[in-house]
């Protein structure tokens, strides 16, 4: 059985390879004992990198509540925890129709049999893998300043547990556990995020591709201003005006079920997010004074971090939207002056569909855009001067 899975886009098939290896993205072919060994593999692995995190730090804001600071310390690791739990669960509930989603997408762009397309492809491969490259490593700098951060006999992270975690070897073992947890969540979580927008991303080229087919509506075709298209070359480009109206109604299709597949969790990830950026904030304010350069350095790491989750869903988003309002003016690039009324008429409704811009939701309450991403900045500033104002009067 192949490890990697395999895909036009690199990202995509590093976060699906990313999550098989963890138990939640089933092979193929799997049936009997060894789907039910899988599942539970899955089960395993859920439990030792979130479940148990989750529990138990559940507990310890409890047996700290009303204490602000050692709340915020509890509390900002806990909502990233709960927001990739929700991730999961979303990806093993939906696991067919985001299979679907990426199956097409993926014949789409290994069919390219244009020079022009090919690139287009390369392009979109190389964006998506060089944001997931930078999450990676921004994500990798903010995980290994927290586990070099604890102090002596201290844990990397606070958290509740029912033994003396000061004393050996129940101190090395937990650990041990916190950073592998750690680690290996992080990542699974850059795998997960990366794998919704490098799809997204994929919808764009799909769009990018259509207009490149309806710009070269008439290649192969000599075309003058003073004649009109012959019958045989106005059914050639008419079957070829056919088949992009076939794929803008895929693309669009393939938007639609993206909508359905992550609309929620991304409103989610981004109300989480909207706190996670405060309540470092908070905590970064706090830590300043300290002097622990390492954990203070971690901090503003995993605060860009959040931030950059944040953009890389806005980003996508926006740039969908923007691929769909261009589909009229490559339409517009096609010589309709040497076509027929009918076809003109055939392409005008092409380009008056694509007016329809095609927007990806988080909820059904914001729209993935940057100037979502930067409302949220904003909300996340003015919750974090509200906790200093209450930390000042406590």
């Amino acid at each position: 059985m192949k490890i990697l899975v395999d895909n036009a886009n690199l990202s995509i098939s590093l976060s699906l390879t990313a999550l098989k290896l963890v138990g939640f993205w089933a092979p193929d072919g799997l049936n009997g004992i060894n789907k039910f060994l899988y599942n539970c593999y899955a089960l395993f692995s859920f439990m030792f990198l979130l479940g148990t995190y989750l529990i138990i730090q559940v507990v310890d804001l409890y047996f700290v509540w009303g204490n602000l600071p050692l709340m915020t310390g509890t509390a900002f690791l806990l909502f990233t925890n709960l927001a990739q739990a929700a991730k999961i669960i979303n990806i093993l509930s939906r696991k067919r129709l985001i299979q679907k989603i990426i199956t097409e997408a993926d014949l789409v762009l290994k069919g390219q049999q244009t020079e022009e397309g090919r690139i287009i492809v390369k392009n979109c491969n190389r964006e998506t893998s060089l944001q997931q490259l930078l999450y990676f490593c921004l994500t990798t700098i903010t995980v290994s300043g927290w586990a070099g951060s604890a102090e002596k006999n201290q844990l990397p992270l606070r958290a509740w547990y029912p033994y003396d975690t000061s004393k050996s070897p129940a101190y090395e073992l937990t650990y041990m556990h916190q950073v592998g947890a750690l680690f290996i969540a992080a990542y699974l979580n850059v795998g997960k995020d990366t794998l919704v927008t490098a799809l997204i991303a994929q919808c764009r080229c799909r769009l990018r591709l259509l207009g490149l087919a309806l710009r070269t509506l008439c290649r192969d075709v000599e075309v003058t201003h003073n004649h009109l298209l012959t019958a045989n070359e106005e059914q050639v480009v008419s079957s070829r005006l056919r088949n992009c109206v076939c794929q803008h109604q895929a693309a669009l299709a393939a938007a639609s079920e993206l909508q359905t597949c992550f609309s929620a969790p991304t409103f989610a990830q981004f109300a989480v997010s909207l706190v996670i950026i405060c309540v470092t904030a908070f905590q970064l304010a706090s830590v300043s004074h300290t002097g622990n350069l390492v954990r203070l350095f971690s901090m503003g790491t995993y605060l860009l971090n959040m931030s950059f989750q944040v953009f890389l869903y806005c980003y996508q988003g926006n740039q969908l939207s923007e691929e769909s309002t261009e589909i009229a003016g490559a339409a517009y690039f096609a010589p309709w002056y040497a076509f027929s009324a009918r076809l003109r008429r055939a392409m005008l409704v092409l380009m008056t569909r694509s007016r329809r811009v095609a927007r990806l939701t988080a909820g059904g309450f914001t729209t993935l855009s940057l100037t979502s991403f930067m409302a949220i900045i904003k909300a996340s500033y003015s919750f974090f001067t509200v906790l200093q104002q209450v930390e000042e009067k406590a």
